[in-house]
């Protein structure tokens, strides 16, 4: 019994078995991938470094991401001195950055986003600043994000106009720390802690890759 067309057109037909046999034709010149690879929408980072740039005084925290309550691994002020030109501070930032990431080994930076500043000058010595912060976490392989600055006070204290004094409480409390950081290091745990929030909650993202 000859077997029915499975498919026909213009005087062409194939029969069941043979779409089978065709199928299984094609299937053996595409393989299969051995390992499947899924991109996740975040790389997840346990060890996050924040950095709160100026040319005088470069605040930065590394904290440890993991379970609810993160743990502190480093925080401090990169204080450049009067007598320092503006090349000499930039200079003392990136390579005082560099250091805290050989140590701490960071894979995400986080640093403050851009604001509007009426002086022009003003803006662009922050600028400069942020940018040897930039070249430091680069030169590592560091992913880099920032976040604005009301962001992260209205994810640390819940207001976005909140002073730098309600900042460094609300650091020293979620840290459980001894005593508030200095106000330079205490904005850079700041953006680490926002991060570390954002990661847990996806939905809630303020974060910008650069």
């Amino acid at each position: 019994m000859r077997e029915p067309a499975l498919w026909h057109d213009a005087g062409v037909s194939i029969t069941a078995q043979q779409f089978q046999q065709l199928q299984e034709r094609v299937s053996r010149r595409v393989p299969k991938p051995a390992v499947e690879h899924v991109v996740s929408a975040r790389s997840d980072h346990s060890v996050i470094l924040g950095i709160d740039p100026s040319l005088r005084g470069t605040g930065y925290g590394v904290i440890r991401n993991v379970g609810r309550t993160p743990e502190l691994l480093t925080q401090g002020t990169v204080k450049c001195a009067s007598s320092l030109t503006r090349v000499q501070c930039l200079a003392r930032i990136a390579e005082s950055l560099r250091d805290i990431i050989r140590s701490c080994k960071p894979t995400v930076c986080i640093v403050e986003g851009l604001f509007y500043a009426q002086n022009l000058q003003t803006a662009l010595i922050m600028g400069e600043a942020r940018g040897a912060s930039l070249v430091a976490a680069a030169e590592a392989g560091l992913e880099v994000y920032e976040i604005a600055p009301r962001k992260v006070k209205q994810a640390v204290v819940g207001y976005g106009a909140a002073q730098k004094f309600a900042v460094a409480k609300m650091v020293q409390r979620m840290l459980r720390l001894s005593e508030p950081p200095a106000p330079d290091a205490a904005d850079a745990l700041a953006l680490a802690l926002t991060y570390a929030q954002e990661s847990r909650s996806p939905v809630a993202r303020v974060s910008r890759k650069l």
